[in-house]
C-alpha cells in the first residue's frame, strides 16, 4: 500500500509539473501565420481563439487587442468568433519591396494583465506580375566591321515578383548571327547582353528584327517580350573601349552636390573624328538616375546632383557609354555600381503601449506596465538600438523580441514614498556619433493598506499634578497613516490595563476619535506615583492595521503632607530626656533628629533648625543631618538642664513643618572615669594595696553617683504626674519613674492651611505626633520605644 502511495504521489507531481511547463508555454506562446498576398479584405487567416488555447468569452471578456507597429491596419481579431481577418487587400510587393521574408508582426494583449501574445502573419509571394522590358522596341546600330563575340548590353526585364516567380529565363528568336548572354550581377539582377556571333555584311543584309523574350519562375510562368531592331552601318568599324568593364565605388550618404563619385575612361583606336569620344548615359538608365547623378560629356567625371540617401537605395547602377564621332558613330558600353555608405542619419523610434496605467504598490516584480516597440531606419550597427530606463526606478525593460520591450516592475513599489512614476526611456544607436531618442511614460502607483498607524512618539512620558481636577483633559497621543482614503482613517482605544487593581476606565477616558485623554478622578501622589498605560491606534483598512504607544503616567507630588518626626520620639506630653557628660566638649554628637515626608523632591527636602533653646551658645543643630552637637565645651555654671525645640520643615511651596522638645541633662563623668580605671587594671596578680583601696573608694562613689541618679528619675515622674496639662500618657521606661528619662517630640503645622490647585480647595491633613522615652543611655542605643501621642497643633514658623 506505501508503494501505491509513493506512485500516485509521483504521478501528480509529474501532472503539476507539466501544467506549470503548460502554463510558461502559454505565457511566452508565438503564434504564426502563411498566407498568400492579394487576399481580399475580410478574408480569415486563422483562429486566434483556437490557436492560443481559449475560449471565445475568455477572449472577449479579458478585452483582448491586437497591436502592430505598422501604420496602416491590415490585420483585425473579431472577438465574437476569435477569427484573424485581413482588414485590407495585401499587395506583398508594395508592402515590402524586394525583402525576401515579408512578414506582418503583432501582439495580442489583455486590459489588466500582464499576459502577452506574440504573431506574425508571413505574406507569401503569387507569380500576379509579368516581366516588362522598360522599353518595347530596342534600337541599335552596328557596323558592319563589328568584330564577332562584340556584346550590346540590352535592358532587363522588370518583374516586382520574388524567388522563383521573379525573371528565370531570356530567350532570343532564331536567328544566325546574334545570341544571348545571361549573366548574374553582385545585387542579384540578371544582365543581359546581345553577343555577335557572326560578322554582318550590309550588303547582304542591312537589318536585322529580333525577338527577346523573358519568362519567369512561376507557376504557370508568365512572359515579356521586346523588339530588337538592329541597323547595320558601314565604315567606322572601331567601337570606344573603357578603361573597366564595370567601376565598383562607394559613396557616403547625404554626399553634399558636386561631390566626385567616379571618373570613367574610354579611347577609341580609330583616328580623327573617329576617336572622339563623348560620354553619357545609356538609354537603359532610369529617369531618376539623371536626378541624382550628372554625367560631365567631356571627362567623364560622375559627380552627386542630388539627395543620396541610403534608407531610399542602398545601391545604384548606372549604364554609361562612350560615343565617338564617327558615322556612323559607335559606342562603348560599361558599367558603374555605386555602393552607398550609410551613415547614422535616422534617430530611433519608440512606441509605447501602456497596459495599465495603474499599478497596485504590492503588484509582485515582473508586473507588465508598458510594451515599447524601437525602430532605426538604419542599417548595420547604425541600426543597431540599444534602450534603456535611464533613472532609478523600480521597473526596468525586459527583451520579448528584437525591437520590442516589455516596461516591467522589478522591485516592490511604496506609493507612500512615490504614488508617480515618470519613467524615462532612452533609445540609443550604436552609430558614430550615436543618435538617441527619449520617451517618458508616467506610471500611477495605486494604495493598499499596507501602513500601520504610526505614533509621533510611541514612548512618552506623562506627567500629571496630583489632586488634578476630575474631567479635564491630562494629554493627547497622536498617530499617522501615510496610506490613502479609508486606509488612513484612524481610531484610537486603550488596551486593558490594571492601576491598582482596579480596570484603566475607573481612572481615564480616551477620546476614540482625536486621541485625547482624560482623567476621571484625582490622583494622590501618596498612594500612586507613576503607572504605564497604552494607547492603540487602528486604521479602517481591510485587514486593518494597528500599532501602540506606551506611556509613562508619573504623578507629580504637591507638597500636602507634613514632615513626619520619627527619631527621638516624643510620650506623655514631655520631653525626654538626653544625658550629656560634663566633659563633653565642642563637636560631641548628644543625638540626632530622624524625620521623614510622604512627599518627594524638594517636597521631602528637609531642613533642621533651633527655635528655641535654655542657653543658645550650648548647643547646634545640623540643618541638612539633624545632628545635635555641643556647640562648645560645657562649663560648671552652665545649667544642668537644658531644653531645645528643634523646627523640622520641607523645602515645598508652601512649606511645611513640625516641632521636636528635648530635654538635656549635664551629668558628672563618674562612669566614664570608672571604666577607663577599670579598663586599666589589666593583671590582677600585679594589684597592690593601695590599688585595692583606690578600687573601694571608686567603687562606693560610683554607687552613691547611681543612687543620686535614681532618686532624681524618681522625682522628676512623680512631677510628671502632677502636671497634666503638659503629658497625656504615664512614664513609659521600661520601670523607671523618672522625668529625666523621657522627653516630648512635638511635631507641628499651621492649622487648616489651605490652597487651591485646577480649581480645587485642598485641605492638608493634620500632623503626626509621638511620645517617645528613652533610658538613660539613649544616646548611645538604637531601641526606640514607640507610643503614638496626639497634642494640641500649635502654629510654626517656616
Amino acid at each position: 500500500m506505501a508503494d501505491s502511495q509513493s506512485n500516485n504521489a509521483w504521478k501528480f507531481m509529474v501532472m503539476v509539473f507539466v501544467v506549470l511547463i503548460c502554463a510558461v508555454d502559454v505565457l511566452s506562446a508565438q503564434i504564426r501565420y502563411s498566407v498568400t498576398e492579394e487576399m481580399e479584405q475580410g478574408a480569415v487567416i486563422g483562429n486566434i481563439a483556437e490557436d492560443l488555447g481559449m475560449n471565445i468569452a475568455t477572449l472577449s471578456g479579458r478585452k483582448g487587442r491586437l497591436v502592430a507597429d505598422y501604420t496602416k491596419r491590415y490585420l483585425e481579431v473579431n472577438l465574437e468568433n476569435g477569427l484573424l481577418l485581413a482588414n485590407e487587400r495585401i499587395d506583398r510587393d508594395k508592402l515590402c519591396g524586394p525583402i525576401t521574408t515579408c512578414v506582418l508582426s503583432f501582439q495580442i494583449v489583455f486590459e489588466n494583465s500582464p499576459e502577452m501574445y506574440r504573431g506574425e502573419v508571413e505574406i507569401l509571394d503569387i507569380n500576379d506580375n509579368s516581366p516588362r522590358f522598360p522599353e518595347s522596341v530596342i534600337l541599335l546600330q552596328m557596323a558592319e566591321t563589328m568584330a564577332p563575340v562584340s556584346s550590346f548590353p540590352l535592358e532587363s526585364a522588370l518583374d516586382p515578383d520574388m524567388g522563383t516567380n521573379a525573371v528565370t529565363v531570356y530567350k532570343i528568336s532564331a536567328n544566325e548571327h546574334f545570341g544571348l548572354k545571361v549573366e548574374t550581377a553582385e545585387d542579384g539582377t540578371k544582365l543581359v547582353e546581345l553577343l555577335l556571333e557572326k560578322p554582318l555584311d550590309r550588303e547582304r543584309q542591312s537589318s536585322f528584327q529580333l525577338m527577346l523574350t523573358a519568362t519567369d519562375g512561376g507557376s504557370p510562368p508568365r512572359s515579356g517580350t521586346a523588339r530588337i531592331l538592329i541597323t547595320v552601318l558601314d565604315s567606322n568599324d572601331n567601337a570606344p573601349a573603357f578603361d573597366s568593364k564595370a567601376y565598383k565605388v562607394s559613396l557616403i550618404e547625404n554626399s553634399p552636390r558636386g561631390t566626385l563619385v567616379v571618373s570613367i575612361h574610354a579611347t577609341d583606336p580609330d583616328e580623327g573624328s573617329n576617336a572622339e569620344v563623348t560620354y553619357c548615359f545609356s538609354n537603359r538608365v532610369s529617369q531618376k538616375m539623371p536626378e541624382l547623378f550628372s554625367l560631365d560629356p567631356r571627362t567623364g567625371e560622375i559627380r552627386v546632383q542630388g539627395i543620396i540617401d541610403y534608407e531610399g537605395a542602398s545601391s545604384y547602377s548606372l549604364d554609361v557609354q562612350a560615343v565617338d564621332n564617327g558615322s556612323p558613330a559607335i559606342a562603348g558600353h560599361s558599367k558603374v555600381f555605386i555602393n552607398v555608405i550609410d551613415v547614422n542619419d535616422n534617430a530611433p523610434g519608440i512606441k509605447v503601449t501602456i497596459v495599465s496605467s495603474r499599478v497596485p504598490e504590492d503588484a509582485a516584480p515582473g508586473t507588465v506596465a508598458a510594451l515599447v516597440n524601437v525602430i532605426d531606419r538604419d542599417s548595420g550597427k547604425n541600426g543597431k538600438v540599444h534602450c534603456e530606463i535611464q533613472e532609478n526606478v523600480p521597473f526596468k525593460l525586459q527583451t520579448s523580441s528584437s525591437g520590442h520591450y516589455k516596461v516591467i516592475t522589478s522591485d516592490m513599489l511604496d506609493r507612500e514614498t512615490t504614488p508617480l512614476y515618470n519613467i524615462a526611456i532612452l533609445a540609443r544607436d550604436s552609430g558614430s556619433p550615436p543618435l538617441s531618442t527619449n520617451k517618458t511614460i508616467q506610471v500611477s502607483v495605486s494604495d493598499i493598506n499596507d501602513n500601520a498607524p504610526r505614533f509621533a512618539r510611541p514612548m512618552d512620558t506623562l506627567y500629571v499634578m496630583e489632586n488634578n481636577a476630575p474631567g479635564a483633559s491630562i494629554f493627547a497621543v497622536t498617530a499617522f497613516d501615510s496610506d490613502q482614503g479609508q486606509n488612513s482613517y484612524i481610531t484610537y482605544s486603550f488596551i486593558d490595563n490594571l492601576i491598582q487593581d482596579l480596570p484603566l476606565s475607573n481612572y481615564l477616558n480616551l477620546n476614540s476619535m482625536n486621541g485625547t485623554i482624560y482623567a476621571l478622578r484625582s490622583f494622590d501622589y501618596e498612594r500612586v506615583k507613576n503607572f504605564q498605560i497604552q494607547v492603540q491606534a487602528r486604521d479602517s483598512g481591510v485587514p486593518p492595521l494597528s500599532s501602540s504607544a506606551t506611556l509613562d503616567v508619573i504623578i507629580l507630588d504637591q507638597n500636602d503632607n507634613a514632615p513626619v518626626i520619627v527619631s527621638p520620639t516624643a510620650q506623655s506630653g514631655s520631653a525626654g530626656v538626653e544625658v550629656v557628660p560634663q566633659s563633653a566638649g565642642q563637636g560631641y554628637l548628644v543625638t540626632k533628629i530622624i524625620a521623614t515626608d510622604a512627599d518627594s523632591g524638594q517636597n521631602a527636602r528637609l531642613l533642621y533648625q533651633v527655635l528655641e533653646a535654655t542657653d543658645p551658645s550650648l548647643f547646634i543643630v545640623g540643618l541638612h543631618s539633624g545632628e545635635i552637637r555641643t556647640a562648645r565645651g560645657i562649663l560648671e555654671q552652665d545649667s544642668t538642664t537644658q531644653n531645645l525645640v528643634i523646627l523640622v520643615k520641607d523645602n515645598g511651596q508652601p512649606c511645611l513643618s513640625s516641632t521636636a522638645t528635648i530635654h538635656f541633662s549635664i551629668l558628672g563623668n563618674v562612669t566614664e572615669i570608672f571604666s577607663e580605671r577599670s579598663n586599666s587594671v589589666t593583671n590582677p596578680e600585679y594589684v597592690s594595696d593601695r590599688n585595692l583601696y583606690l578600687i573601694v573608694i571608686l567603687g562606693s562613689t560610683s554607687f552613691i553617683f547611681l543612687v543620686t541618679i535614681v532618686l532624681l528619675i524618681g522625682i522628676k515622674c512623680k512631677q510628671d504626674r502632677n502636671t497634666p496639662e503638659d503629658y497625656n500618657s504615664p512614664s513609659c521606661c521600661s520601670g523607671l519613674d523618672d522625668s529625666k528619662n523621657s522627653f516630648n517630640l512635638r511635631p507641628t503645622v499651621k492649622e487648616s492651611l489651605n490652597y487651591s490647585m485646577a480649581g480645587e480647595i485642598i485641605r492638608i491633613p493634620d500632623a503626626h505626633h509621638y511620645s517617645v522615652c528613652l533610658s538613660p543611655e539613649s544616646a548611645k542605643s538604637d531601641f526606640l520605644f514607640l507610643k503614638p501621642y496626639t497634642p494640641p497643633v500649635s502654629q510654626d514658623q517656616c
